[in-house]
């Protein structure tokens, strides 16, 4: 742990900020605003520090999690459609100094054929589909053990 409280960067890529107003059928309702309150509220709970960020470009995505190897404990990512063929955020989980959590708020594995494949989960220490917002929670609440395996 680099401080008295784990650190985690929560990182959304393309289309989670538009979350609330882009099929809320398959994403739920909840804007990208209220997601990141929630992500604030659930680490505090558990004793966490969080940092989040949402970006459409796969390069400010590689960049805020170089960032944060190092500097912070966990992190984990939506990589959003990145997830499907992006090698370079692929590289830089894998580079992260720290346990991977992936999430997404669907479940990939029952949609169409080209996003069962996740090229950046190949990085990811655990992957979490299909839970919706609560995929987050879950994947704050592994951090502490991950930390001390």
């Amino acid at each position: 742990m680099r401080g008295a409280r784990p650190s985690v960067l929560v990182v959304d890529g393309p289309s989670l900020g538009a979350l609330g107003r882009r099929d809320p059928a398959l994403y739920g309702t909840a804007t990208y605003r209220e997601l990141t309150a929630s992500v604030k509220a659930w680490a505090d709970d558990l004793g966490m520090d969080v940092e989040s960020i949402q970006s459409d470009s796969e390069g400010g995505i590689v960049s805020a999690v170089w960032a944060a190897s190092g500097r912070l404990d966990a992190l984990v990512i939506n990589p959003g459609g990145y997830a499907h063929g992006s090698m370079a955020i692929h590289d830089a989980m894998e580079g992260f100094d720290g346990p991977v959590i992936e999430v997404h708020l669907s479940q990939v594995m029952a949609r169409e054929p080209e996003r069962r494949i996740l090229v950046t989960a190949r990085a990811a220490d655990v992957l979490i589909c299909g839970a919706g917002t609560a995929g987050y929670r879950l994947a704050l609440e592994l951090v502490p053990g991950m930390m001390k395996a």
